[in-house]
């Protein structure tokens, strides 16, 4: 028996719109479709497909057994990660095995800081692993706000709200355009950061960018409330053009 094929399918920002037209392909045939969610929620990426999975698809949820309950740099949480990535892997080595094909969703693009690179490194070795390619969520978030978010020779910069303050300061000040990602409760350390590099002033924060309740406004204006998850901050570039 030949084997299956794990696809990590990128499903772009949020807007099933905004998906490739392969992704839309393998969506609508597969047999096999499994997803990262939180315990107790549906999860985002199920969410953007609802409607266009096979009646008889099989779901495989596969749920975080820690998200932000413990701190990143606690053994503890790598140990719940890997423990939970070992498992996964194994129920879709198994199928693939089988010979069926698996579709695993994936919010943005699957090799942009997504969860899906964690069950690629432990999978490629030994079954078909194919990545079909998205918009990434910050493409969606700096699309949003109607203003090009490079120019000419501009230097950007991705970063993460969960480094350290001066990390972040120092990366702001050396970059022409910034983005930053997972702000959740790191919110106030990002704005101080930003402030710092002195380009608070130019910052625009994006919810939900994309979908329905998508918000987009100039971060000063924001006030001081929790961003959730799907929050992006964006500093444009403002470098050479004709």
């Amino acid at each position: 028996m030949s084997l299956g094929t794990i696809y990590g399918v990128g499903l772009g920002p949020g807007d099933p719109e905004l998906m490739s037209v392969r992704a839309d392909r393998l969506l609508r045939s597969a047999r096999h479709v499994a997803f990262f969610r939180k315990a107790g929620r549906s999860g985002q990426a199920r969410r953007i497909v609802d409607g266009l999975l096979h009646g008889d698809a099989v779901e495989f949820a596969m749920e975080y057994p820690v998200t932000t309950e413990i701190p990143v740099d606690d053994p503890a949480y790598n140990a719940a990660l890997s423990t939970f990535y070992a498992e996964c892997t194994a129920h879709l080595r198994a199928l693939a095995a089988s010979g069926e094909d698996v579709v695993v969703l994936c919010e943005g693009d699957p090799f942009f800081f997504g969860s899906f690179m964690h069950l690629y490194t432990r999978l490629k070795e030994d079954v078909p692993v194919e990545v079909v390619p998205a918009i990434t969520g910050m493409s969606g978030a700096w699309t949003a706000t109607g203003h090009p978010v490079t120019w000419g020779d501009d230097i950007l910069t991705v970063l993460m709200g969960t480094l350290p303050e001066d990390v972040l300061t120092d990366a702001m000040t050396r970059s022409d355009a910034v983005v930053v990602m997972k702000i959740g409760r790191h919110f106030d350390k990002v704005k101080s950061a930003l402030r710092a590099a002195d380009k608070y002033d130019t910052a625009w924060l994006i919810e939900y960018a994309s979908m329905p309740q998508q918000t987009v406004q100039k971060l000063s204006e924001a006030g001081d409330k929790i961003t959730p998850y799907f929050s992006i901050i964006v500093v444009h570039g403002q470098g050479r053009r004709p």
